[in-house]
């Protein structure tokens, strides 16, 4: 019978590895329920040690523009601009929040329209680009 050396490395703060845990193993042992073929299974370290691909809180809120991030929450920037005489294009919205066209889109019939219950208008220019606005309830 021959063995098999089995070594855990774990990262560390300091983007160091460090030896965690070393044991061996007898080939002719009983396979558990977690092996394939004969082979034995990954070690992993625990979550806690996983540093690097940890995301803060503030990371997930978008700051590309700087609109979005100094005119209030991306809501109140787009019902901002609906609440304009001349409304707004979908690519409009898009450049001041940073999201795709289509997230736009449901932004608008989600929550503009069904969430907020807003009477929501959509017209064709003259110059021939579809605009957006909230009618006035008057």
């Amino acid at each position: 019978m021959s063995s098999i050396s089995i070594t855990t490395i774990t990262p560390t703060d300091k983007d160091e590895l460090v030896l965690a845990d070393e044991h061996t193993v007898d080939q002719g042992e009983k396979k558990s329920a977690g092996t394939r073929k004969g082979r034995t299974p990954a070690t992993r370290a625990p979550a806690s040690t996983k540093q690097a691909g940890t995301v803060s809180a503030d990371a997930g809120k978008a700051t590309e523009s700087g609109s979005a991030s100094s005119g209030g929450t991306k809501t109140e920037i787009v019902l901002k601009k609906l609440r304009s005489a001349k409304g707004a294009t979908i690519a409009q919205l898009s450049e001041v929040t940073g999201w795709q066209a289509h997230s736009v889109r449901g932004f608008l019939s989600g929550t503009v329209r069904k969430k907020l219950g807003l009477p929501l208008s959509s017209e064709i220019g003259k110059d021939g680009l579809r605009r957006y606005r909230i009618a006035d309830n008057t």
